[in-house]
């Protein structure tokens, strides 16, 4: 039996926009450790992450087999802060060592087999290692075109053999994972995202955890008009957003009683941005509650009659807290595309009884004024009433 020239599997990570970042790189390094580390606690492995020169290794316990090594690169392309993820192989730090280990790595895949084109890429971030990255290159390029008769392409290669020198071991791969990018979750606060059982709004959600956002979640049920249909709709969705965070939870308040009383107000066509102003000043006491420091909406400009500039600015003027709109800018096709990404469309097209439709008038208004708005307000009391559907409200750990 011959033994194999590879070394032990790991994990290497690249990092994103982190590398930009001057004194606090340190700080968001960290979080990304601990987001990792979170992330990859279900496969019950003790694993040593090493924050390396713009660079994560994860190396794994002795034994660990490679398709648990390809599940765990597998999960971490779901948490932000990372640009690629490569399952990469840990040799020493001897030139024959890396050559032997490049030409077994090489002669397994299936590009080699079909004789596709192929480079060679090395980084030497030790200058101490006898040869340079060029010539690495030559040394290694040599041998696999000698051996494999693979043609080599230095700008377009079907197959790209990347060998990185570290301070103890080189690591050698030749493919990888793309990451979702961003900063990591926690790095910039926290928010609490308005979520329906729509497609909208857990793009939102996602979209700002990818910028360092922690994210809690507020559904508003129809109860008692409604079923619970929306509220286990809601937590499928949590849970499905939560691969890229953890930690989530999901607020849920009964709104039906509150919808009522806007409806029966004598304003028919306002109803639906009272009810949004409601919606806000409700979450804004929940966010004061939780420590967050805004909300989330999945508004976008035009979509819908009520998503006009005049009916958001009305809506901002309800709370002091800024109100983050990650999908303004988009159209459906867009925000469809990204949620079937993300894996939140088939649920989100999943049917429910959703509080935003029960009680609509058959007109909207599109040009809301503030102060026709606050009038509704004074009516109903608009404050006190917000108070105490925050304190209505019922956490779901996810």
């Amino acid at each position: 039996m011959t033994m194999s020239a590879l070394g032990e599997p790991c994990v290497l990570l690249k990092l994103g926009e982190l590398v930009l970042k001057g004194k606090n790189r340190e700080l968001f390094e960290r979080r990304l450790v601990g987001n990792i580390r979170g992330a990859l606690k279900e496969f019950d492995v003790k694993l040593d992450i090493r924050v390396r020169h713009g660079v994560i290794a994860i190396f794994l316990p002795e034994g660990t087999s490679v398709e648990t090594a390809e599940a765990i690169a597998r999960r971490v392309t779901e948490v932000p802060g990372l640009t690629w993820v490569h399952r990469a192989w840990r040799v020493a730090k001897d030139p024959d060592a890396v050559l032997k280990a490049a030409m077994e790595l090489v002669g397994d895949t299936e590009q080699a087999r079909r004789g596709a084109t192929f480079r060679v890429r090395s980084r030497r971030r030790d200058k101490r290692f006898p040869l340079r990255s060029n010539e690495i290159d030559r040394l290694v390029g040599g041998e696999i075109n000698e051996r494999y008769g693979l043609p080599v392409d230095l700008t377009g290669a079907e197959l790209t053999v990347s060998i990185e020198v570290d301070r103890d071991e080189v690591f050698v791969y030749t493919d990888g994972l793309p990451g979702l990018g961003g900063l990591p979750v926690g790095s910039s606060g926290r928010a609490l995202a308005l979520m329906s059982g729509g497609i909208d709004s857990p793009v939102a959600a996602y979209r700002m955890m990818r910028r360092g956002l922690h994210v809690d979640f507020l559904h508003f049920s129809g109860i008692p008009f409604t079923t619970s249909e929306s509220i286990y709709k809601a937590y499928a969705l949590a849970r499905r957003l939560d691969r890229f965070q953890g930690k989530s939870r999901l607020w849920v308040v009964p709104f039906g009683k509150a919808q009522q009383s806007i409806r029966t107000s004598g304003q028919d066509r306002l109803a639906v941005i009272a009810q949004r102003r409601l919606m806000l000043k409700t979450a804004e006491e929940v966010a004061h509650r939780i420590r967050a420091e805004a909300l989330i909406t999945g508004d976008a400009l035009g979509q819908v009659s009520s998503q006009t500039l005049a009916n958001i600015t009305a809506q901002d003027n309800a709370v002091d807290l800024p109100i983050l709109r990650p999908l303004v800018g988009w159209d459906k096709t867009e925000i469809m595309a990204e949620a079937r990404k993300i894996g939140t469309l088939e649920i989100s097209e999943l049917p429910d009884e959703d509080c935003c439709t029960l009680l609509a008038p058959r007109r909207a208004e599109t040009r809301a004024k503030i102060e026709d708005l606050k009038a509704i307000e004074r009516r109903l009391d608009a404050e006190e009433l917000a108070v105490r559907l925050a304190d209505s409200v019922q956490e779901y750990t996810i």
